[in-house]
């Protein structure tokens, strides 16, 4: 068995300090996406609360890289998308024949959602309406990639029936606004900075999913979910869009020091209101989400934390 990179034995919340600093690396996405801002803020929530400890965000090509990332030991922690964590715990999907059995969930944190942007002058209304189109999908190893071929496909439509774009979030609102592109996907927390820096200065178009094509992408992938758009959320966004959600992950190896996920997790739960100060998708951020959300079974340390704080642990949930 390998040894984790890193361990951490102490917390200012519940233990002494630490003998030597320790540097734990935290695989997030784009800087244009949510798990930027929320894994950045995570690292400075370790830093400043369990002593000798530090933390830094990474960017990444997001949920497929950050699971190799876990499984290679070169990432302490990750933020992935349901469905790709499970995929590559089960070995299933695009993971097939590569199964990351190790894989252990520390929480749910928050739940993406698609969102299919256009501007308001496109004649894109519909899925339907991306035939012949040029379409960002989203970057290569993403798990916004993931989601949009699952909903295109569940929906009749390949990449054979448009001009598949693979941007990441930044790149995807440059490429609208530039006329590169007819329309984009995200799977990201709502609202993100991409969204709303092109919303700011082009009007734009958020494309819902029928009642039909939703039941059609939950088939495919269980762990989708119905979620609406608020009316608002964007500039120009004047009435609620229907899609879909999958939840996020935070996901760490099995093999990390059971103090340390222990520690992680009653800092994210107990420390939430800072997590909310740097995004407002963690409002979230719940013990009942975690259970209730989570694809792949808990780090025995997580689980120790839930059930010393009283929350009952669901068997499904147990490595």
């Amino acid at each position: 068995m390998r040894t984790f990179k890193y361990a951490v034995a102490a917390s200012l919340l519940v233990t002494a300090p630490l003998a030597a600093a320790q540097q734990l690396s935290i695989a997030t996405g784009g800087t244009g996406g949510v798990y930027y801002p929320i894994g950045g803020g995570f690292a400075e929530m370790i830093s400043s609360h369990i002593e000798g400890a530090s933390a830094t965000a990474e960017v990444t090509g997001a949920s497929v890289e950050n699971m190799g990332l876990i499984m290679r030991g070169d990432a302490d922690l990750a933020l992935v998308l349901a469905d790709t964590a499970y995929q590559a715990y089960s070995g299933t999907g695009d993971f097939e024949g590569r199964q990351i059995e190790d894989a252990r969930a520390l929480a749910s944190v928050y739940p993406n959602a698609v969102q299919l942007v256009t501007l308001a002058g496109s004649d894109v209304h519909s899925l339907e309406d991306l035939k012949g189109k040029r379409v960002s999908v989203g970057a290569p190893g993403s798990g916004t990639e993931l989601n949009a071929r699952a909903v295109l496909e569940s929906n009749g439509i390949s990449y054979e029936d448009f001009t598949p774009q693979r941007l990441n979030f930044n790149e995807t609102a440059d490429a609208i606004r530039d006329g590169d592109i007819d329309a984009g996907f995200w799977s990201v927390g709502p609202p993100t900075s991409s969204i709303l820096n092109l919303a700011a200065t082009h009007d734009i178009r958020l494309i819902g999913l029928s009642d039909e094509e939703i039941a059609n992408a939950r088939e495919a992938e269980a762990v989708f979910a119905a979620y609406e758009l608020r009316a608002g959320m964007y500039e120009g966004m004047d009435e609620a869009v229907q899609t879909i959600s999958i939840p996020n992950v935070m996901v760490i190896h099995a093999d990390m020091d059971e103090q340390l996920a222990y520690d992680l997790a009653q800092l994210l739960f107990e420390h939430t209101d800072e997590l909310i100060a740097v995004h407002p998708a963690a409002n979230d951020t719940t013990v009942e989400f975690t259970m209730e959300s989570t694809p792949i079974p808990l780090h025995p340390g997580a689980i120790r934390y839930f059930e010393e704080a009283g929350h009952e642990v669901p068997d499904r949930l147990r490595p």
